[in-house]
C-alpha cells in the first residue's frame, strides 16, 4: 500500500491524531509505503510517525490564523481563505496533477481538503480523519456574510468528494457532510517515568502547538510544586524546570506528570484522558470544537476548567486541590485506531 498523507500544522493536535493510526497501519501492511505532506517541524513528525516516511515539507492549509492558542484572528483569517480560493478551480488542478504523478493508492488527509478534491479529480479514493472539519468552523464564524458563501460551497464539495470522513470521538457533529463515518477515541499511550523531583508534583505547562506563553515568572511559589514550561519561554521562576530536560516524548511525559495545564484540544485532551492525568485547561475563544471536547473530557478525567484571569497571574491553588480531590475515571478505550486502520485498509485494498 502507498499512502499519502496530508496532516495540516494548524498545531499539533492533528499529529496527534494521524500518527498512532499510520503506526498501526504500518504494523498490518505489508511493504506499506508512506508520503507525508505537513509544514510541521520534521522533529516533531519523527517523535510521532515511527514508520519510515517520505517527507513533503509544504502545506496546503492553514486552518485558521490566530493570536494566541486560544483566539483566532478572524480579520486575517478571512482574508487568507478569500486568497486560498481565489483561483479554487487552478488549485485543484495542480493537485490532482501532483496526486497522479505521485501514484498513491489512497490519500488520507487531516483536515486540508485540497488533497480530497484533487483526488477526486485523478480518481484516487480519499478519506479524511479528524474531530473537526474547516467547513464547519468557517461556516460558525463567517456563515452570515455574503462573500463566504461561495468559499463555503467548494469546501463542502471537497470534504464530501471524500469516500468517508472518519469523525473521531469526541468530535464535531458534522451532519452536513453526508458521508462521516465515526471511529472511536484516538490517542497515543505512554510509559511513566520517574521525573527525579524528589516527590514534588509536577505539572505540564502545554499550550498545544500554536505560540501562547503564559507569565510563569510572575506566579506565586506553591510549596512542593513544579511548572514544567517549554525551554523557549526562558522562564526565570525559581520552580519552573524546561519540559526538555527530561529527553521524553511528549506522551511519556504527560504520562509522568501530576497534572497538564493547557486548552481544549483533541490531542492533549484525549492523551491525558487516556493515559489518567488530569487536566486543568482555560477556554478558548468562540471556538466551536471545544464544548464536545470539554463534555467528553468531564466524562473521562479528572478535570478542573480555570478562567483566563487566574490562569495568567497564576491562581492555581485551588484548581490543583480540586483535580486531586476527584475520583480518578476508567480510562477511555483507544478504539478509534483500529476502527481507521480497518476503514484505510478497505478503501485502499478496494481502489
Amino acid at each position: 500500500m502507498h499512502l499519502f498523507v496530508d496532516i495540516s500544522s494548524h498545531g499539533f493536535g492533528h499529529l496527534a491524531i494521524t500518527a498512532p493510526v499510520l503506526n498501526a497501519v504500518a504494523n498490518k501492511a505489508p511493504n506499506f509505503r508512506l508520503t507525508v505532506r505537513s509544514a510541521l517541524p520534521a522533529a516533531k513528525l519523527q517523535q510521532r510517525i515511527k514508520t519510515p516516511y517520505t517527507l513533503i515539507a509544504s502545506a496546503t492549509d492553514f486552518g485558521y490564523v490566530m493570536i494566541d492558542a486560544t483566539r483566532v484572528d478572524l480579520p486575517a483569517s478571512a482574508t487568507a481563505y478569500r486568497q486560498a480560493h481565489a483561483d479554487w478551480p487552478g488549485r485543484i488542478a495542480d493537485e490532482a496533477r501532483f496526486l497522479a504523478n505521485l501514484k498513491p493508492d489512497l490519500v488520507l488527509t487531516n483536515v486540508s481538503y485540497l488533497p480530497l478534491a484533487g483526488a477526486a479529480a485523478a480518481g484516487i479514493p480519499a478519506l479524511s480523519l479528524c474531530s473537526l472539519n474547516w467547513a464547519d468552523l468557517f461556516d460558525h464564524y463567517f456563515g452570515d456574510q455574503p462573500w463566504a458563501k461561495e468559499i463555503h460551497a467548494e469546501m463542502l464539495a471537497a470534504y464530501r468528494s471524500a469516500q468517508a470522513f472518519l469523525r473521531v470521538t469526541p468530535g464535531m457533529e458534522m451532519d452536513v457532510l453526508g458521508n462521516v463515518q465515526t471511529v472511536g477515541p484516538i490517542a497515543a499511550l505512554g510509559r511513566r517515568h520517574d521525573l527525579g523531583l524528589n516527590g514534588d508534583k509536577a505539572i505540564l505547562i502545554a499550550m498545544g502547538g500554536i505560540a501562547h506563553r503564559l507569565p510563569v515568572e510572575d506566579w506565586p511559589r506553591q510549596p512542593g510544586v513544579r511548572w514544567l514550561v517549554p525551554a523557549a519561554w526562558q522562564c526565570r521562576h525559581p520552580d519552573a524546570i524546561t519540559s526538555e530536560s527530561f529527553g521524553l516524548g511528549f506522551t511519556d511525559l504527560l504520562c509522568s506528570v501530576d497534572a497538564v495545564i493547557t486548552k481544549p484540544g483533541y490531542g492533549t485532551f484525549t492523551e491525558a484522558a487516556c493515559n489518567g492525568t488530569p487536566v486543568i485547561y482555560q477556554r478558548r475563544d468562540n471556538w466551536p470544537e471545544q464544548d464536545c471536547l470539554i463534555d467528553w473530557l468531564t466524562a473521562n478525567s479528572r478535570c478542573f476548567e480555570i478562567g483566563a484571569a487566574e490562569l495568567e497571574c497564576g491562581q492555581l491553588a485551588a484548581a490543583l486541590e480540586s483535580v486531586y480531590a476527584q475520583s480518578p475515571s476508567p480510562i477511555p478505550e483507544t478504539d478509534g485506531i483500529a476502527q481507521a486502520v480497518r476503514a484505510i485498509s478497505d478503501y485502499a485494498s478496494a481502489a
